[in-house]
C-alpha cells in the first residue's frame, strides 16, 4: 500500500514537472516561427527590403537633383491590415520608420498623432516656459512624400497543411501633386504542416 501511494506521488510529480512553463531568453534577431502567421521577423525583413528598394529608385535622385541637393522629407501614413489575421500594424510602421531614418537618404517627420502631442507640449511651453527656452510655433517642416500601404493575405488549407500567402504593397505619394513616385510589393509564402492544425 505504501509503495502504491509513493508511486502515485512520483507519477503526479512527473506530470506536474512536464506541464511547467519554460522560458528561454533568445536573441531578438533569431527567427522563430511557431504558427506560420505574420511575426516580428516578417515585419522587420519586409520593411528593410521595401525601404531599400524604394531608396534605390530614380525618384530619390531626381528629387535631390531638382531641389539643389535637399533631401526629401517623408512621413509614414496609414498602413492597413486587410489580411485574415490580426496584425499589429504599428510594429510594422515603426519598422518602416526605422529603416527610413537609419538610411540617411531622407529626412523624416513625425506622424499626425505624434505631432498632436508635440503641439500640445509647445502650447504648454508658451504658457509656462521661459521666453529663451520656449519653442516657437510655425517652424515645423512639411513632408514632401507620404508612404502608405496595405498588408493582404490568402490562406489555403486542407488535411493539416496550409499555405499562407502575404502580399505587402507600399506606395510613396508626392503630397503636393498626388503623383505616385514609387510602388513596392513584397510577397511571402509559408507552408505550414501540423497535425490537427487550427488557423
Amino acid at each position: 500500500m505504501k509503495k502504491t501511494i509513493l508511486l502515485i506521488f512520483i507519477c503526479i510529480g512527473f506530470i506536474l514537472t512536464g506541464c511547467a512553463t519554460s522560458v528561454e531568453r533568445v536573441d531578438t534577431d533569431k527567427v522563430i516561427d511557431l504558427s506560420g502567421r505574420w511575426n516580428d521577423t516578417d515585419s522587420r525583413l519586409v520593411s528593410e527590403e521595401m525601404i531599400k528598394d524604394a531608396l534605390s529608385r530614380p525618384w530619390l535622385r531626381r528629387f535631390i537633383r531638382e531641389n539643389s541637393g535637399k533631401l526629401p522629407v517623408v512621413i509614414v501614413g496609414a498602413v492597413r491590415n486587410r489580411s485574415y489575421e490580426h496584425i499589429n500594424v504599428q510594429t510594422f510602421v515603426k519598422d518602416l520608420e526605422r529603416a527610413l531614418i537609419n538610411s540617411g537618404d531622407v529626412d523624416f517627420v513625425a506622424s499626425s498623432e505624434e505631432r498632436g502631442e508635440i503641439r500640445g507640449e509647445r502650447k504648454d511651453q508658451a504658457t509656462h516656459s521661459s521666453r529663451e527656452t520656449a519653442k516657437a510655433d510655425r517652424r515645423e517642416i512639411g513632408a514632401d512624400f507620404m508612404l502608405q500601404g496595405t498588408i493582404n493575405s490568402i490562406i489555403d488549407k486542407a488535411d493539416g497543411k496550409a499555405v499562407i500567402f502575404y502580399q505587402v504593397n507600399l506606395e510613396l505619394i508626392d503630397i503636393e501633386t498626388h503623383r505616385k513616385a514609387w510602388i513596392g510589393e513584397k510577397k511571402i509564402k509559408k507552408f505550414v504542416k501540423r497535425p490537427k492544425m487550427k488557423l
